[in-house]
């Protein structure tokens, strides 16, 4: 197994900021992916314009994984086609659904397209689905938000969720069927709101999903973000932070199962820019099949006006089989030593012998030991969801996805 872990208190040892650099007498450095990003994520480019950002080559940084080839048609600019997207939303009593045209808030309070395929998305939708949860409301049952997609069409979408003041709420966002789409969703948590957000990639084979999900945390509010990514032939997810106010709680996780031929691939970004604020990251990914291709790239930015900041972020990678590939690259930047801890962990390896032995010795099957152990891998992140009939979807996909992988060589010792 390839492990890579950097964890700190203050001062922390990720400094990219050349300020910092020279402040505090570190290199920086980056784990995972072979190089230094040639720029501090505070400079990437956003905006609402598709002419700032090109049709990219591959040869980007935030590109250099996705397999380009697949991607032209999609990241040319065009309006949706007809009935290339159906929706459906259900939403209790406290909550209110209605539209937003460019420019009427709050679109735009919380997202900037950050790339090509999200300034494509935002261009092309006129009307932005809008999800309202009242100040003050707690909501019992989830508010659910489905799309299919139809095959063979191309779909842009900009959905916007917003947690009012001291509301706490879980959003479910489902995408199935087929087509290719770019989606952006916007979220805004209010101050002293807890919200859960769970979106899930259920895709056919054939479909491709570039997506954005930017949230902005207000004051002593409470975020969660869970992506799940299982179908689909190329889904590619940006999920990304900020603070508004101090005291902020956001957490993210993500799971993912890619099999032959399959592209999944999440960024997330955390930019702390308020004081007394946390962030935890966790990602896992399984991959099975010859071509199955997973990546991961974490950005956590620490702004000098974020003191007290504690921020982690976890990735695991479990390869099933010979064939498979997975990408993980976790960056830390500090511009401050002023903070409560700041670290970074990757991994990826195969079945751990010893788990798969110490079953077997106790009269379990090697195929029955091996879906323990994968279902072991999920389950923390699985409990995080809070919905029991959506984890028991999942938990059902995972086992459909694992008997696929049964009849498979497992990886070799010395892969």
């Amino acid at each position: 197994m390839t492990d890579t872990t950097q964890q700190s208190g203050a001062p922390a040892p990720v400094l990219l900021d050349p300020s910092a650099v020279a402040q505090h007498g570190l290199k920086p450095h980056s784990h995972g992916g072979g190089t230094v990003p040639d720029k501090s994520r505070a400079e990437r480019t956003r905006s609402f314009d598709v002419a700032d950002f090109p049709l990219p080559t591959g040869r980007e940084e935030e590109w250099r994984f996705t397999p380009m080839d697949l991607l032209r048609g999609i990241l040319e600019e065009r309006t949706s086609d007809e009935g290339a997207a159906t929706w459906a939303v259900q939403a209790p009593d406290g909550v209110t659904v209605a539209s937003l045209e460019p420019g009427q808030s709050p679109r735009g309070n919380a997202l900037t397209p950050a790339d090509r395929a999200a300034v494509i998305a935002s261009s092309g939708t006129p009307e932005a689905l809008h999800v309202k949860v009242a100040n003050e409301v707690e909501l019992t049952e989830p508010v659910r938000v489905s799309l299919t997609g139809a095959a063979d069409l191309r779909s842009n979408a900009h959905t916007v969720i917003e947690a009012g003041r001291h509301s706490k709420a879980t959003v479910v966002v489902d995408h199935v069927g087929s087509g290719q789409h770019t989606g952006n969703l916007e979220i805004v948590v209010g101050d002293g709101a807890d919200l859960t957000v769970v979106s899930l990639q259920r895709w056919e084979d054939d479909a491709i999903h570039l997506g954005q999900h930017d949230a902005k945390v207000g004051r002593d509010a409470r975020f969660k973000h869970v992506a799940v990514s299982l179908g689909g032939k190329v889904v590619r997810i940006n999920a990304n932070v900020e603070f508004a106010g101090p005291g902020g709680d956001a957490k993210m996780f993500g799971i993912y199962f890619a099999d032959a031929g399959q592209h999944l691939e999440h960024r997330s970004f955390v930019d702390h820019s308020a004081p007394h604020c946390a962030s935890h990251v966790t990602y896992k990914g399984a991959l099975q099949g010859e071509g199955a291709h997973t990546v991961w790239v974490g950005d956590v930015l620490i702004r000098a006006s974020a003191e007290g900041t504690e921020t982690y972020e976890l990735n695991r990678n479990l390869v099933l089989t010979d064939g498979a590939r997975a990408d993980s690259v976790p960056n830390l930047e500090i511009e401050t030593g002023e903070i409560a801890g700041a670290g970074h962990a990757s991994a990826t390896g195969r079945f751990d012998d010893e788990q798969l032995f110490y079953l077997q010795a106790r009269g379990i099957t090697e195929a029955e030991a091996r879906r323990l152990v994968v279902r072991g891998f999920f389950a923390d992140i699985l409990a995080q969801i809070g919905v029991p009939d959506v984890q028991q979807l999942l938990k059902d996909a995972i086992e459909d996805e694992l008997e696929g992988a049964m009849g498979q060589a497992p990886v070799r010792v010395d892969a």
